[in-house]
């Protein structure tokens, strides 16, 4: 019978892995999450560009764009009395949630154009910078 040598790694050569892994995460871990937030804001304003166009097919089609009352679920499911509905007018048949899980905010007449949708951004407060930052339809 011949035995044969059985060789594995020794705790000094595992602890030295573990440490070199340790600092290529410390090194590229700030900038993987920094990229993760800007993805969701862009995200967001891409959403918001989407459901301004399909805002803009349902004032074509209805003559005017949905009241601050009947919002945005207006897009994907027809008003009380409204003539001319023909959507839904999202492609996904429904009303996105923001990338941070939470509803858009919409007003018609807006503050500031004909329509205003918005994100208060990570933070769901007014103002605020980087992720934390409100994503605007009208800017």
């Amino acid at each position: 019978m011949t035995k044969k040598l059985v060789r594995g790694f020794t705790l000094i050569e595992l602890l030295v892995v573990l440490v070199i892994l340790g600092l290529i995460a410390s090194v590229v871990g700030p900038r993987v999450v920094g990229y993760l937030a800007g993805a969701k804001s862009d995200t967001a304003k891409l959403q918001i560009e989407e459901i301004g166009a399909a805002l803009d097919l349902y004032k074509l089609e209805v003559g005017r764009y949905p009241s601050t009352e009947e919002g945005l679920q207006a897009l994907v499911q027809a008003p009380a009395g409204s003539t001319g509905w023909r959507g839904p007018y999202l492609k996904k048949k429904l009303v996105p949630k923001d990338p941070w899980g939470r509803p858009y905010h919409y007003a018609a007449p807006g503050k500031h154009s004909v329509y205003d949708v918005y994100s208060y951004g990570a933070d769901n407060l007014q103002g605020g910078e980087d992720e934390n930052k409100d994503i605007l339809s009208w800017e």
